[in-house]
């Protein structure tokens, strides 16, 4: 049941900085930021030249990538596991609209919002720049099906919204709805033609749309993806594959208070330097997975070698590393392997331990299988 206005304690609430975005210059410290930046730049560039030098950049990265999407999700209170998230992919068709009836609705969430991603980044890839109607786009992908289905998905707020804690105490007041369009068009002139350091940008453009918080629901996980799209649709990296959200869960209560901080006193400075931290720590952790992931691909290649002598072995350790739990009939149907060769296969990893059964064959549904060596290094 929605929580009417009257219900909320508006004691203490911090109200959105109207005429306060862009920051000018009395309102950022540039020298306090000058080595917060140099660090969260190092970092990148130590990322996003390991971007640069993986040949199957997409085995190792999407991981990261479901890894972003559940705990974007559980910063919103939308808790979900890495096994239910891979168990609903190897179950789902190619149209992302069937889920398992057995699936949970934090599952189907968090999987929507890789599928928003993905969809987001095709666009760019077509040459459109972030813009209203690119995230209206991203947002109707976001609360397609789940809990948010029923609060506009795609369309901006016609009524004034809240950011609220669990006693109905109103943290911030968002912009009004009437003055939402003229905030979202600075925001995007901002993000596409202001000329400043584009780590700097990118945080003043973060808190100003979570400021601005224009949809319903969901802005906290729009607002995130559009941190990533942001920084590789700017060249900042290589491909979409940064994700910020770990260092922010951990953070949370600095997170938000940093952010107030900016409209209840024009404390922009702050919150970049928090926002930089955050960078220079997830490039380092997202580095520190996507290398883990790539020395296991290694340590494989020649066990898959050695247990199945196969010139399809390498077909099938990259199947499997890109769906880590699959059920055995897309192994055998989608890996390009020949069929009798592929079963032969799964059995053989079975047997010997490289695969753990999730699920017996039963009737019409073939086996579930987990590559634990995988699933062990992504669960958070």
């Amino acid at each position: 049941m929605a929580t009417l206005e009257s219900e909320l304690d508006f004691s203490g609430a911090v109200d959105y900085h109207y005429g306060g975005f862009p920051p000018d210059d009395m309102n950022l410290d540039y020298r306090r930021l000058s080595k917060p930046l140099a660090k969260a730049s190092t970092a990148m560039a130590r990322f996003d030249q390991m971007l640069k030098s993986m040949n199957n950049s997409a085995i190792f990265l999407t991981p990261l990538r479901r890894q972003e999407a559940i705990i974007s999700s559980r910063i919103e209170g939308t808790v979900s596991t890495m096994d239910e998230i891979l168990i609903l992919e190897a179950d789902a068709n190619e149209d992302e609209d069937f889920f398992s009836p057995h699936a949970r609705n934090e599952t189907i969430e968090t999987f929507l919002y890789q599928v928003a991603l993905n969809k987001t980044q095709e666009l760019l890839l077509e040459g459109r720049e972030l813009s209203p109607h690119v995230i209206r786009l991203m947002h109707e992908q976001l609360l397609k099906f789940g809990r948010g289905a029923d609060k506009m998905p795609g369309q901006f707020k016609d009524k004034q919204n809240y950011l609220v804690d669990g006693r109905k105490k109103v943290l911030f007041t968002p912009i009004r709805p009437e003055s939402l369009q003229s905030g979202l068009d600075m925001l995007f002139d901002y993000m596409n033609h202001k000329d400043e350091e584009l780590l700097i940008k990118t945080a003043i453009s973060h808190v100003e749309f979570e400021s601005l918080h224009p949809f319903l629901d969901g802005n906290g996980r729009v607002g995130r993806m559009m941190i990533t799209l942001f920084l590789w649709q700017k060249g900042v990296i290589s491909s979409p594959h940064f994700y910020i959200s770990g260092y922010l869960e951990e953070n949370k209560d600095q997170y938000i208070d940093s952010m107030r901080r900016v409209s209840e006193s024009g404390d922009w400075t702050s919150w970049c330097e928090f926002f930089l931290k955050a960078v220079e720590v997830q490039a380092s952790r997202n580095l520190e997975v996507a290398e883990s992931i790539s020395r296991l691909y290694e340590e494989m290649k020649d066990v898959f070698r050695e247990e199945l002598s196969s010139k399809w072995c390498i077909s099938a350790l990259d199947f499997i590393f890109a769906k880590p739990i699959f059920r055995n009939s897309s192994f055998t149907h989608e890996s390009d392997i020949p069929t009798s060769t592929a079963v032969k296969m799964a059995r053989t990893l079975s047997e010997r331990g490289y695969l753990k059964t999730v699920e017996e064959a039963s009737g019409s549904r073939s086996a579930l299988y987990s590559f634990e060596a995988l699933v062990s290094l992504l669960r958070v």
